[in-house]
């Protein structure tokens, strides 16, 4: 299938390694052009390289919980390859806990980068994507089910996507699709991070696998082609959903 990506243009936050990273990958394989956007200015300057430099790919070392972020996006597509097509918005992991022991500072800090900042982003690209823009958000099956031990994640995701939601149907008649990814157990350093809070990381994650359907994790690859799918052209009528990609560990059908 041609997903019709070649020279479209993309930016892509959270995107130095993990999902973000894996997307990019597929994107420019198929001929897109992508700016990357991730806190490390060493990391993102690594992951440049590795999508194969300035005819492919260019970086910026910021983050979503500064105010600006979403127009130096906007302006780096526009300076550098003269365009804008659409977005994957991810944004790091909220801290590792239940949410009976988080505490009010981390709620705010969590707010104001994991959900503020996410919206701010959508937002402000949204206004500017021509007709055929997409935008896919990177959120959590924690959408749909709350996680253990995740209790940001828990209390945040599922507004992020009801706001996507409404999105869509304000942008729809423009021509503009948002979608929200539900990743599950894929092996990036989030889970690593999360299998080491256990106490027991292998146990955790034997346990983990085995209530998977498909009897493992997922590789970050596996999530880029489909979000790669789910921004292109290709998938032109699809829009205001969330989409898991989790080898089936969500139950609801």
């Amino acid at each position: 299938m041609d997903l019709g990506l070649a020279d479209r243009v993309y930016v892509l936050t959270g995107a130095s390694n993990g999902l973000g990273f894996a997307t990019a990958e597929q994107l420019v394989a198929e001929g897109a052009r992508v700016v990357i956007a991730a806190r490390d200015p060493g990391r993102v300057a690594a992951a440049v390289e590795r999508l194969g430099g300035a005819e492919h790919a260019t970086g910026l070392a910021t983050t979503l919980g500064d105010p600006d972020t979403p127009q130096r996006l906007i302006d780096a597509a526009g300076e550098h390859f003269g365009r804008l097509d659409g977005a994957l918005v991810s944004v790091g992991g909220p801290p590792v806990a239940p949410a009976g022991q988080v505490t009010d500072e981390q709620w705010r800090e969590s707010f104001e980068t994991v959900f503020l900042g996410t919206i701010r982003a959508i937002r402000t690209l949204a206004g500017v994507l021509p007709e055929g823009g997409a935008i896919g958000l990177v959120l959590s099956s924690s959408v749909r089910v709350p996680i253990p031990n995740l209790g940001i994640s828990n209390g945040l995701r599922p507004g992020m996507a009801a706001v996507a939601k409404e999105l869509s149907d304000e942008y729809g008649p423009r021509g503009v699709r948002f979608v929200s990814l539900l990743p599950g157990r894929i092996m990036t350093d989030r889970n690593r991070q999360i299998f080491a809070a256990s106490g027991d990381p292998e146990r955790t994650r034997l346990d983990v696998e085995a209530a998977i359907p498909m009897r493992r994790l997922g590789d970050p690859a596996e999530f880029g082609r489909v979000a790669a799918f789910v921004l292109s052209p290709a998938a032109s009528y699809l829009t205001g959903i969330t989409l898991p990609v989790d080898g089936g560990a969500l139950r609801g059908i």
